[in-house]
């Protein structure tokens, strides 16, 4: 008897285990919301351009048409905080589309045709391979290119059904193309809008007619929301100013200004912070050095972090004025006698390149913006530079095996070895050529340079980088 109860009570134990756990699945499909029901496009509607949106065998169908902007197909409900996740499929590398988050309707732009504007998760299958980046449709251009996490870019399959998840909770909205996590960045706009999938507009390329977009599964999840984890390492991008989440600082991220004290930087020259007016001052959030008529180290002069470093991951926005020159130097020693010009490092160049006639000089564009000053001409397209008086975020990575990049505002401009053969060729011509062992300093301070034009910095921020970091 005593056998025959003790297995009752097993079984009666199990069986509340598996209601407890079939409970708490079905309450947690529950929380999902589909915002297509397979069948029409109820709960939908389009808000730009002419391209076709259909329902076909339980999918959306977007059709591309010629002479068309950019078509949105939206939802006529507007979230916040969510989840969301849906299937998608290009079949060739021409087409392109995104899914809007957050975003907006003006109805008195284009003449009153209308625009989309706010936040977009690109669709992305040409060669470029930005699928799950965020770009900012009608308003800021790119926000997150994959450039800046390169190893996401071969998750988008084209020709094939593609999962994606996106989750926009607080401030944050992180991305995952087929489980692969792809960007991550914080913004200080949009609490709420509509969500919409675009068809890109083909201008009058009759070729192009008549390619389809495809989406399915669509669904929403807005209640008990909790952030997903993601892998540490993956850049963020931030647009809260001398802010770190705690993402950044358990991947190792440090600010280097904390926006309000010059904690932790120095002259160039002597131990102390410079304070002579007129130099460089601590205001709105930014470092600034102010305008004394370009002389080079003329003023204040440059200053330096207290500490030194050898490899890392070096982001920082500035913001130049009409003519403006300067830079952000690394591996700077301070040993070498400058006779009073700028301390000697390698540069990323700081310049208005339509003004300042140094764009002009040095060889094949050399000392432009965020070039290798003097060494290495930056490759940038024109759409990634920010007009003078708006932010520009510059990234300089140093791998511990001496690979180097340069990115603009999300867009690597160039890479180079240090210290290799062709690092030395290039030394040997330029104005580096008196100083021995140029640039292949073990570690060197990291250096804003007083070039007698107002420029600001913000939202500097480093991570070291270690062994098992590479290219």
């Amino acid at each position: 008897m005593k056998k025959y109860y003790i297995s009752f009570i097993i079984l009666m134990c199990a069986a509340i285990i598996t209601h407890a756990q079939t409970k708490k699945v079905k309450t947690a499909a529950s929380q999902w919301s589909s915002l297509f029901n397979g069948k029409n496009l109820d709960g939908w509607k389009q808000a730009t351009g002419s391209a076709g949106y259909s329902v076909e065998n339980g999918m959306i169908v977007g059709t591309t048409v010629v002479n068309s902007p950019n078509s949105f197909l939206v939802t006529q409900k507007e979230y916040g905080d969510f989840v969301l996740e849906l299937d998608n499929k290009v079949d060739d590398t021409t087409s392109n589309s995104g899914v809007q988050t957050r975003s907006h309707f003006d109805a008195a732009a284009n003449n009153g045709a209308g625009k989309v504007y706010g936040r977009q998760v690109e669709i992305d299958p040409s060669h470029r391979r930005w699928s799950g980046g965020i770009y900012d449709e009608g308003r800021r251009d790119w926000l997150y290119p994959v450039e800046l996490n390169a190893k996401a870019k071969t998750a988008y399959k084209v020709g094939q059904w593609n999962h994606y998840k996106i989750e926009c909770i607080g401030n944050s909205i992180k991305t995952w193309v087929n489980g692969v996590p792809v960007a991550y960045m914080v913004d200080t706009l949009d609490k709420t809008g509509f969500i919409g999938l675009q068809v890109h507009s083909i201008g009058n390329n009759e070729p192009e007619a008549g390619k389809k977009i495809y989406f399915k599964n669509i669904r929403i999840k807005t209640t008990n929301l909790a952030p997903t984890p993601f892998p540490p390492g993956i850049y963020v991008v931030n647009y809260v100013s001398n802010n770190l989440t705690a993402y950044e600082k358990n991947s190792g991220w440090k600010l280097l200004f904390d926006g309000k004290t010059n904690t932790g930087w120095r002259s160039a020259t002597s131990p102390e912070f410079p304070t002579k007016p007129g130099g460089w001052v601590v205001r709105d959030g930014t470092m600034t050095i102010l305008g004394s008529k370009g002389g080079e180290a003329a003023n204040v002069g440059d200053i330096v972090t207290r500490d030194q470093y050898s490899a890392f991951d070096l982001s920082f926005e500035f913001r130049m004025s009409t003519g403006a020159n300067s830079g952000v130097k690394y591996f700077v020693t301070l040993q070498e006698d400058t006779h009073g010009q700028s301390a000697i490092g390698l540069e990323y160049q700081i310049l208005d390149d339509k003004v300042h006639p140094d764009a002009k000089l040095g060889r094949n564009g050399d000392r432009t913006l965020a070039s290798l000053y003097d060494l290495i001409p930056a490759n940038k397209p024109e759409r990634f530079i920010r007009p003078i008086g708006a932010w520009n975020t510059g990234r300089i990575i140093v791998y511990p095996n001496n690979h180097v990049e340069h990115y603009l505002n999300g867009v690597k401009v160039l890479e180079y070895e240090r210290g290799s053969k062709e690092f030395k060729d290039l030394v040997a011509i330029s104005k580096y050529v008196i100083w021995k062992n140029f640039g292949e300093a073990k570690q060197g301070h990291i250096l804003l340079q007083d070039h007698g034009f107002e420029v600001n910095f913000r939202s500097i921020k480093i991570r070291q980088l270690h062994a098992q970091a590479k290219k």
